[in-house]
């Protein structure tokens, strides 16, 4: 896929009879046959739970806690970048000082995967929505694999997503487009009969360079001024928006 120069808008789209408008005023028409979701902030409202379970962990090894909105931007990258970040924040990023925080992190927070976690509003209703349009579902998250199983499948139950993929050895974290590419695989779809919806740059970028659609998404942690810098074709302000959008094109 090209993209123009100030990365809002790819050029080139896959053959189905609905268009939509896009940001340089032409048509373009397509199909989505997979739709990939992030987790945090897109599907769930974790940063309560997130900013809880750190601030935990460095009362435990004797550090001041952080502001909850600090965390909008510590988290997106995985367990092992959120502990850097919150440490390198109290200034005590040392190796010792991490190694003691996974422990303390992981214990508590597998423990009670659910504490101050909740779907936002609308969200179960809009992926149900294109669900029922016949499209394959997924969520792909930097979340350790098995806490990003848990979180889904308490709240949505087992086998409504057709996939579920959180952080594994064999699967790299996003930005890399690997695991997004392994969903489209799975389902016979190409990059181009697929989007990534996400709220994060990170998201995005995954997009960007598995050559998909990109949706971000307003209800979670960043700016829509980073969505679109990071190249996101399409933002969405309300779970109903994105289920709107995406039913019409399955």
């Amino acid at each position: 896929m090209m993209k123009n120069s100030v990365g809002l808008e790819k050029k080139l789209f896959w053959n189905y009879n609905n268009s939509v408008e896009t940001t340089l005023g032409k048509d373009i028409i397509f199909m989505i046959k997979v739709c990939v979701f992030d987790l945090d902030g897109t599907v769930m409202d974790t940063l309560s739970s997130i900013a809880y379970f750190v601030n935990y962990t460095l009362g435990k090894l004797g550090f001041e806690s952080i502001e909850k909105d600090e965390f909008k931007y510590m988290a997106g990258s995985g367990r092992s970048v959120l502990l850097h970040r919150a440490l390198a924040f109290r200034g005590v990023d040392t190796e010792d000082n991490f190694l003691k925080a996974c422990k303390i992190y992981d214990s508590a927070y597998e423990g009670n995967f659910m504490y101050l976690t909740k779907p936002f509003d609308g969200i179960i209703d809009a992926i149900t929505k294109i669900k029922e349009k016949g499209v394959k579902i997924a969520v792909l998250s930097n979340k350790p694999d098995n806490v990003t199983r848990l979180v889904v499948e308490d709240v949505f139950g087992k086998g409504f997503f057709d996939h579920i993929q959180g952080q594994t050895e064999d699967v790299p974290m996003k930005p890399n487009p690997t695991g997004f590419l392994k969903i489209c695989q799975k389902y016979g779809a190409a990059p181009d009969e697929a989007c990534m919806v996400g709220d994060t740059n990170i998201d995005i970028g995954t997009g960007v360079n598995a050559k998909t659609f990109t949706i971000g998404v307003l209800w979670g942690f960043r700016t829509e001024k980073e969505l679109l810098d990071a190249g996101a074709d399409k933002i969405v302000s309300t779970p109903e928006e994105l289920a709107d959008f995406v039913a019409k094109r399955a």
